[in-house]
């Protein structure tokens, strides 16, 4: 084994059926090489049965997101340099917190179900024959949405949460960053049945404020605040007897 030959280690299994174990593979050691050009090195040239799961190749769409040398993290932004262990061991898992399919790929459906129990989605009353509506941008309502919108549902802050480890019912971070945004939109109709839905056991009251999710987050957002912000306008709503 030389310096220009990585030691990978990548978790192959399919399932709960079969707990999967790492198997050792000795890729070539390039410049700016990336994590996900580990792997479709690996699949393409020596072992086609490898499965695993990207698009964009960019940042843009999330979908490769896996857990390298212990942590969720984008395989295609993260470079190779700046994650190989002490040992020059570079460790290549699935999400943590989902279900495997097979190999690097997980079932997101756990994850997007939870996006659905947090009324993760827009409901307006006007139709696209109305006129726009007008939302300043300098509002703090519309401030708020901005902090959190950006979110692409990669999962790695659901795969980096403990609490979901923990307790597999909680919504997690990204659903709960959703219900922030769309409880701060000015245009939504269902903001008081959005907050009913975050308020009970597995809602925003279960997070422990650890934080991993907003360490985590590969676009800079801040889960933990959004999940503050529901914890304090579900216990105003409480008060007046609103929910």
């Amino acid at each position: 084994m030389t310096d220009t030959t990585l030691k990978v280690k990548i978790w192959r299994g399919t399932g709960a059926e079969d707990n999967g174990r790492f198997v050792d593979y000795a890729v070539p050691r390039q410049d700016n090489q990336t994590v996900l050009d580990v792997v479709t090195h690996v699949q393409r040239v020596l072992d086609a049965t490898l499965s695993y799961r990207f698009a964009c190749r960019v940042g843009m769409c999330g979908s490769c997101a896996m857990t390298v040398n212990g942590q969720a993290r984008w395989s295609c932004r993260t470079h190779v340099a700046k994650v190989v262990g002490d040992d020059g061991v570079l460790e290549i898992a699935p999400l943590s917190n989902l279900p495997v399919v097979k190999d690097l790929a997980t079932d997101m459906r756990p994850f997007f179900d939870k996006w659905a129990g947090a009324l993760g989605r827009f409901q307006g009353e006007q139709t696209r024959h109305e006129p726009f509506a007008r939302v300043r941008p300098d509002s703090p309502e519309r401030q708020a949405v901005d902090a959190g919108i950006e979110c692409i549902g990669c999962a790695v802050c659901y795969s980096s949460c403990d609490v979901v480890e923990w307790r597999p019912d909680f919504l997690g971070p990204a659903a709960l960053n959703r219900a922030w945004t769309l409880v701060n939109d000015v245009r939504d109709t269902e903001r008081t049945e959005r907050l009913r839905a975050v308020a009970g056991d597995a809602g925003c009251h279960s997070c422990h404020t650890q934080g991993s999710c907003t360490e985590r987050c590969p676009k800079g957002l801040a889960p933990t605040m959004a999940i503050a912000g529901l914890k304090r306008t579900v216990a105003r709503a409480a008060v007046k007897g609103t929910l």
